[in-house]
């Protein structure tokens, strides 16, 4: 699969993935797809409604999770999952938005804490701690990591996951409010529950994940329908909205559909720059590299200072395995998005391609500083260390991307062998130290 496609590196979703079948699958089968373009295009389009929530939009990060069931999800108050499947039924970006929206309002209201909270009043999320201590012994945490020691009961995933109706009820009022004070048509709210619609006759098992995690009735349609219609006609589409939604989808699309049908669909797209995009993933998707460079150097000449398009260039050169051309595209990126970790990280990545371990090291503990749940970005590094002769700093490297997979007993091992390398007492020393105390807490379950 292609680059934009990380084996599930972010363990705060794995808080979420411990609680068990059937809503969700275990943390190893889970992926979650990281491209910083998809995810700027998100984030453009969550600003306004997650402002209108009184949250902070730069606090808050929309990530794909690739899975064609419909669903939607927060774990914590910095984060809103989405299946990949449901932003591809999606057709507009008022519905889109609509989802965001909701999900803001399950964090503005509490909702996630206060079950936290009442599961472990209730000794129900036994097994929450040890996901949340190998995330605060990554993070550096060393105290919450021991105190996070609790192990998993079968009725965490009702307890945790589930959103009463009361909830669904109330997030359904804040964000119809929330779209309205942002300008965006509530009406992408009924059009999104019009998908779910008669999903409380099916199965459990047949459900989708969605429906099962967020109520669903009758009423509560008809309740959301009348909202939604005391703001009718008042707002119009916005053309910003749109160009960003149809970018997320399309590139979305591009690498999941096959080539033959984005290559026949392109021309729906809401620009001619993303046209090309689509285009130029279609023919990658196809190894024909010469036309996916050629429509790439076409794009740039309509938009030369995007740094999402000269890093797909940059991937496009990197898995074609034309390492040089790679690390120029990318630094080309960098110049333009500094502080983007994920195009730092894909630039750390083709430096170590090219044989320049010293500036890739560079490049990822940068990316890593920015954002540490890429388990790819700790891998390049373990690899750029090794290569610099630092044995240590590779094994802690290695420890801390398995502690992120949830993968405790291999991330022990690991940590224990970088604690026998590292000077005692120093910071390394006490990042593997973290990872061991989680390690151990986690053999004890």
């Amino acid at each position: 699969m292609q680059r934009m496609i990380t084996t599930f590196p972010a363990l705060i979703v794995a808080i979420l993935l411990t609680l068990a079948p059937p809503l969700v699958r275990r943390a190893d089968a889970v992926t979650l797809l990281r491209d910083p373009d998809i995810e700027n295009a998100l984030n453009q389009l969550a600003k306004p409604v997650i402002s209108a929530a009184g949250l902070s939009p730069a606090r808050v990060k929309i990530l794909v999770i690739r899975d064609r069931t419909l669903n939607a999800f927060i774990v914590d108050q910095r984060h809103i999952f989405i299946h990949s499947g449901l932003i591809m039924q999606l057709k507009t970006p008022e519905e889109l938005q609509a989802v965001i929206a909701h999900e803001a309002a399950h964090m503005a209201s509490g909702h996630i804490a206060r079950r936290v909270a009442n599961a472990r009043t209730a000794n129900t999320v036994t097994g929450l701690g040890m996901a949340l201590a190998a995330m605060a012994s990554v993070s550096g945490n060393s105290k919450a990591a021991a105190a996070l020691g609790l192990g998993v009961a079968s009725s965490a995933n009702r307890v945790f996951m589930g959103h009463t109706r009361a909830e669904e009820s109330s997030a359904d009022q804040s964000s119809i409010r929330y779209m309205a004070r942002a300008g965006v048509d509530p009406a992408g709210a009924v059009r999104v529950m019009e998908i779910f619609k008669g999903q409380e006759l099916v199965s459990a098992a047949r459900q989708d994940p969605y429906a099962r995690t967020h109520p669903l009735s009758r009423d509560r349609v008809r309740h959301l329908e009348a909202l939604a219609g005391t703001y009718a006609g008042r707002f119009k589409p916005d053309p910003a909205a749109r160009y960003w939604f149809s970018r997320a989808k399309g590139k979305l699309t591009a690498f999941e559909r096959a080539p033959k049908w984005t290559r026949k669909t392109a021309g729906d797209s809401a620009s001619e720059d993303i046209r090309l995009m689509r285009l130029a993933v279609a023919y990658h998707r196809d190894s024909r590299t010469k036309q996916a460079v050629a429509t790439m150097q076409k794009l740039l000449k309509l938009r030369s200072k995007d740094p999402y398009y000269h890093e797909l260039l940059g991937q496009i050169l990197l898995e074609s395995r034309n390492f040089p051309a790679a690390v120029s595209a990318y630094r080309n990126a960098v110049a333009l998005a500094p502080r983007d970790a994920l195009i730092l990280g894909a630039y750390g990545r083709a430096l170590l391609a090219v044989g320049n371990p010293k500036a890739a090291r560079e490049a990822l503990l940068n990316s890593r500083a920015r954002d540490q749940n890429n388990a790819q970005v700790l891998r390049d590094l373990g690899q750029a260390h090794s290569k610099l002769g630092q044995p240590g700093l590779a094994a802690l490297a290695t420890a801390e991307r398995y502690a992120l997979s949830g993968r405790l007993r291999d991330a022990g091992t690991h940590a224990r062998r970088a604690a026998g390398l590292l000077p005692r007492g120093s910071a390394g020393w006490q990042r593997a130290q973290d990872v061991l105390s989680a390690a151990e807490a986690a053999k004890k379950k």
